[in-house]
């Protein structure tokens, strides 16, 4: 009678230890893969929150960039905005003493609601003159950025020098 009784034993703690591998593969698992997700899902929430808190605070200074931006940039029209750079170009030019060699425009529409100004320049002169007039189109007002700046000697001795630059300007299409 023992030997039934152990068996009878083992066949329950059998059944029992595999009814509780089941509920971990189909109760307790699950729960915590979701348990888990939750965590994620309030951690991005938590960062959210604290990304448009930051915002928030930063709104004045954001505002006042974006009015920056809307009172500097290129006008809508192109021929405008191209007459606007290159009056510009000749000021800083004639002001540090470049010499000019060649402006090509070019428009890119790159959304909706603005459109770029793209312009290669060639200018040439000594190491002096050439950093003065980067330094002049840096501190316009007008929103321009210079994108590339390439230096090449055009002498042996390095005094005269040739003056590459990729400069982009923002035309707003609206402003609101």
């Amino acid at each position: 009678m023992e030997i039934k009784n152990r068996q009878q034993r083992l066949l329950v703690v059998t059944l029992v230890v595999a009814g509780l591998y089941i509920a971990n593969l189909a109760i307790y698992g699950p729960l915590v893969k979701w348990w888990k997700s939750r965590q994620a899902d309030v951690a991005e929430l938590k960062q959210e929150v604290n990304d448009g808190n930051a915002l928030i605070r930063r709104e004045s200074a954001i505002r006042d960039k974006w009015q920056h931006i809307q009172s500097n940039a290129l006008a809508n029209d192109p021929s405008q905005a191209e007459q606007k750079v290159l009056k510009a170009f000749d000021s800083w030019a004639s002001y540090t003493g470049v010499n000019v060699e060649s402006i090509t425009p070019q428009w890119q529409n790159d959304q909706n609601d603005y459109s770029t100004l793209d312009c290669r320049v060639e200018a040439s002169g000594d190491l002096e003159t050439l950093s003065r007039f980067v330094y002049q189109i840096e501190n316009d007002p007008m929103d321009l950025q210079l994108e590339s700046v390439e230096l090449t000697a055009s002498d042996d001795k390095g005094r005269q020098l040739t003056l590459g630059l990729q400069i982009s300007g923002l035309a707003l299409v609206t402003t609101q």
